[in-house]
């Protein structure tokens, strides 16, 4: 079986990603809030995982939360994420990284829209690449398209 999406090795990754992209990824850092590619983004498509290219978060899921960083309320697929305890700065919170890369995405609350299904799932713009949904078909994508209409 052929893996479409790889996890790359640290000295790759150091190539090819930001100095920021690179600390939120690989040490677990968080961008600053507000200002960040995606916290006040809407456009139509699909949010894939910046190290490996593998789907997360469909833009109909995102929504302002006033937290400073995109929201989504639910992944495209839980089995694309890793949920683990995280006990640092004092406090218990669930950490979402990507399945494949094991990148560090951001953190998931149980604060959401009721509507929505009641999480946020508070994401770093450093983690994500955007896939607009007129290019989604040309880069591989093409089988979330009916997922956003």
């Amino acid at each position: 079986m052929v893996t479409k999406y790889i996890k790359k090795s640290k000295e790759e990754l150091k190539e090819e990603l930001t100095e920021v992209q690179y600390k939120v990824t690989q040490e677990n850092a968080t961008e600053s809030p507000f200002h960040n590619e995606y916290n006040n983004f809407y456009e139509k498509g699909i949010y894939v995982d910046i190290t490996t290219g593998e789907p997360l978060f469909l833009s109909s899921d995102k929504f302002n939360s006033g937290c400073g960083w995109p929201a989504f309320s639910k992944p495209i697929d839980r089995s694309l994420i890793k949920e683990k305890m995280d006990t640092n700065h004092g406090m218990v919170r669930t950490e979402v990284r990507s399945k494949t890369g094991d990148a560090h995405l951001g953190h998931v609350f149980t604060d959401g829209p009721e509507e929505m299904g009641g999480l946020r799932y508070c994401i770093n713009s450093a983690s994500l690449k955007f896939i607009s949904m007129d290019k989604m078909k040309d880069e591989g994508y093409e089988e979330y398209l009916d997922l956003l209409k």
